[in-house]
C-alpha cells in the first residue's frame, strides 16, 4: 500500500514539474527579445527560467540533505554500518563540491553587458564552474553504474 502511495506521488510530482517547466521553457523562448537586432540576444523572460531553475535546484538540495539525514537517522537505530556508509556517501558528495569549486577558474569573462557585470568575480565564476564540473562528474557516474550493473546483470 505504501509503495502505491509513495510511486503515484513521485509520478504527480515529477509530472507537474515537467509541465511547469515546459510552460517557463516555452515562455522564455517564444517571450520575444528585449532588443531585437542586437548582437547578445536577451530573451525577455530570462528571469524567470533563472528564477525556476533556481527553485528546482535549492529544492532538490535541501531534499537531499534531510533524506539523506532521516535515512542516516533510520539506519542507525536498525544497521550501524549501513548509517556510516549512507554518511560516506554526503561526505564524498561534499568533497566533490569543494574539489570542484577549487579548481574552477576565477577569470574574467569578457564581452558582458553592464548588469552582468556584477556576477563577474571570482566567487560567482568559481561556483559556475564548480556547478558544471559537479554535473559532468555526476553524469559520468551514472553512466558507470549504468553501465556496471548491465554488465553484473548479463554476468550472472
Amino acid at each position: 500500500m505504501a509503495v502505491t502511495k509513495i510511486r503515484k506521488m513521485s509520478s504527480w510530482t515529477l509530472l507537474i514539474v515537467s509541465l511547469i517547466s515546459l510552460v517557463v521553457l516555452g515562455m522564455f523562448f517564444g517571450g520575444g527579445v528585449v532588443n531585437p537586432g542586437e548582437e547578445m540576444i536577451e530573451y525577455v523572460h530570462t528571469g524567470l527560467l533563472l528564477n525556476w531553475t533556481s527553485a528546482l535546484f535549492f529544492i532538490t538540495i535541501i531534499s537531499m540533505v534531510l533524506f539523506a539525514i532521516w535515512q542516516f537517522i533510520t539506519l542507525l537505530k536498525v544497521n550501524p554500518k549501513s548509517a556510516v556508509t549512507s554518511l560516506v556517501v554526503v561526505v564524498a558528495f561534499a568533497a566533490m563540491m569543494f574539489i570542484t569549486y577549487s579548481i574552477g577558474d576565477a577569470t574574467p569573462l569578457n564581452g558582458l553587458n553592464a548588469d552582468s557585470q556584477e556576477f563577474n568575480t571570482a566567487g560567482w565564476l568559481k561556483i559556475t564552474d564548480m556547478w558544471i564540473m559537479s554535473t559532468v562528474v555526476l553524469l559520468v557516474l551514472i553512466i558507470a553504474c549504468v553501465v556496471w550493473g548491465s554488465v553484473k546483470r548479463m554476468i550472472k
